[in-house]
């Protein structure tokens, strides 16, 4: 079984200390959720997970099958089982839904294989096609460049598309609810829980409880100040729907005085 182990990690933005501290570990087989305000470092240990050049790293190591990925380049750590779904996808105008996806599949299988010849034209368009219809997206996606003209909710929907066609071990999902209506949401997370077993775990970074009414976690996680301070079952996030999180902050505070 796969964990991602963070410890004791500390992560600079532009010579401000953001991340100070903070620790948690996912294993394949949980989802977890990371709540917390806006400014906390969500986003921050998103992409600070994935490569980001612009986050510095000063402390600390983040361990996935046995490694400190924070060693490897993003698309080692990509190659390795991890992924990403972005807050804010960006387009890439050129570069259609489907050329992209069957070029990452193809970089995915060349790594494992250098002797790999890549998925058949086939066998990609079958796969495809299954994938989309588990998030009801028309076929007529594929053919589109990738976020280019997308709304924020077709934006959403292909990141997920991108997560359940490369399967990973491991997914990182920043603010994937933000921008989505009911009915969007609802398909995301639809998408989230058709990976869910024993070979798929995930960290939901998120700030409102809405999106576990349809992805129900193993685990809660609270950020404040750079740090995870709190964690429990989803009865925490119920919490913070109901009380917000002044409770957790004057908690936090006199334990660190």
């Amino acid at each position: 079984m796969s964990e991602l182990m963070i410890k004791d990690l500390h992560v600079n933005v532009e010579g401000n200390e953001i991340l100070k501290g903070l620790s948690l570990t996912v294993r394949q087989g949980e989802i977890h959720a990371l709540m917390g305000p806006n400014g906390t470092g969500k986003s921050t240990l998103a992409y600070t997970l994935m490569g980001h050049p612009n986050y510095e790293v000063t402390g600390g190591e983040v361990l996935f099958k046995g490694q400190n990925i924070l060693e490897l380049a993003p698309d080692e750590r990509a190659h390795l089982g991890l992924f990403l779904a972005f807050q804010y996808p960006v387009a890439i105008p050129g570069v259609t839904v489907a050329n992209f996806l069957r070029t990452a599949i193809n970089a995915h299988r060349k790594a494992a294989d250098p002797e790999d010849k890549g998925i058949s034209i086939p066998e990609f368009r079958k796969l495809l096609k299954e994938r989309m219809d588990l998030l009801q997206m028309e076929h007529s996606v594929a053919g589109r460049y990738l976020n280019d003209g997308f709304s924020g909710g077709e934006k959403k929907r292909a990141e997920i598309l991108q997560m359940v066609t490369l399967q990973p071990e491991i997914a990182i999902l920043d603010e994937t609810d933000s921008g989505l209506d009911i009915d969007a949401l609802r398909i995301v997370a639809e998408g989230v829980n058709a990976m869910r077993g024993a070979a798929f775990g995930a960290l939901v970074i998120t700030h409102y409880q809405r999106i576990l009414n349809y992805i129900q976690p193993d685990f809660v996680h609270v950020m404040l100040d750079g740090r995870v301070v709190e964690s429990g079952g989803p009865e925490l996030a119920h919490r913070l729907e109901a009380d917000g999180y002044d409770w957790l902050r004057e908690k936090h505070s006199q334990v660190a005085v």
